[in-house]
């Protein structure tokens, strides 16, 4: 087994398929075939099914995949730190729940560094892609939130994948809106209130989706909801609707606009409130890489901790 078999097999699994794994690496897809098969000989497993839309990987290579994933990190790490890399690009990327807050650090980390040094990559997505892709080290650093109702869930997760939890800050329940919504003005808001309205919330997918929910106090029935798949779509239910979503009340109008509003969730007894911890998750044992720490520190700066 070699490292450049290794860097394959993490490429094909990346692109979904031979062929454009082939072309991202610069070889002849029988010659990239050939590598693979002879890799899944020595090992004595199949590392992925193969079918006329592409691959994908088997239950061995799942396993296989995740640890190939972290030798080969620490390969990287090696070689940007010890050896003459030339034009190769050093690689950081983050997984992240769609906070506007984490994009804007990512935003000024780019800024402060070189995009001809570094490939960066910034993933908004479902939260059990934000473990998987930190745990499979696709992403050096991930951005979610814990709370009471899912924290037992996600907990056991991070323990199972070998991730660590690092609060950033505590947040209170906030309702976020449009300002030309007919509660935005209130000083705050409670549940009753927003029986009329559609509850609006990232599609998760999956059996016991509601504990992967980025949004606050998802065990609540809401009479109407709404899922999306975007930020953009998000808003956009905000204003055409009047959607609304529970959130921590951090609002970016850099990047969302200034045309919502984050009001106080006011509980009652029927529909207490819950705390937000939002954090960043990390492989354990796995140094955080000199751009992970700069991201951590935008993240920090920009959350006031």
């Amino acid at each position: 087994m070699t490292l450049q078999q290794i860097h394959y097999v993490i490429t094909i699994s990346e692109q979904g398929s031979f062929n454009k794994a082939s072309e991202v690496l610069y070889i002849s897809q029988p010659s990239l075939t050939e590598s693979v098969r002879e890799l899944e000989k020595e090992l004595k497993i199949t590392i992925f099914h193969r079918s006329g839309k592409g691959v994908t990987l088997t239950s061995d290579g799942m396993e296989f995949i995740s640890h190939a994933r972290e030798l080969y990190r620490q390969y990287e790490t090696i070689i940007e730190r010890y050896g003459d890399t030339g034009n190769l690009k050093k690689k950081f990327a983050v997984s992240t729940q769609h906070y506007s807050f984490a994009v804007k650090s990512f935003v000024e980390l780019v800024k402060k560094l070189s995009t001809d040094e570094y490939e960066f990559a910034l993933r908004e997505v479902r939260t059990q892609k934000v473990i998987d892709d930190v745990s499979n080290l696709k992403s050096e650093i991930g951005i979610l939130y814990l709370s009471d109702f899912n924290v037992p869930l996600l907990t056991k997760l991070l323990r199972t994948n070998r991730l660590q939890f690092h609060e950033l800050i505590t947040c209170d329940a906030y309702v976020y809106l449009w300002k030309g919504h007919p509660l935005a003005k209130n000083k705050s808001i409670r549940f009753e209130e927003l029986v009329d309205y559609p509850s609006l919330s990232f599609e998760q997918g999956g059996s016991g989706s509601m504990y992967f929910d980025e949004e606050i106090l998802s065990s609540n029935q809401y009479p109407r909801t709404i899922k999306a798949t975007d930020r953009a779509t998000m808003l956009n239910l905000m204003v055409g609707l009047n959607g609304y979503t529970l959130c921590s009340g951090i609002i970016c109008e850099e990047l969302n606009g200034g045309d919502f509003t984050a009001v106080p969730y006011e509980p009652d007894d029927e529909h207490p409130s819950s705390k937000m911890k939002i954090g960043y998750i990390v492989k354990k044992n796995i140094q955080i890489s000199q751009v992970g720490n700069l991201y951590i520190e935008e993240l920090k700066k920009y959350l006031g901790v």
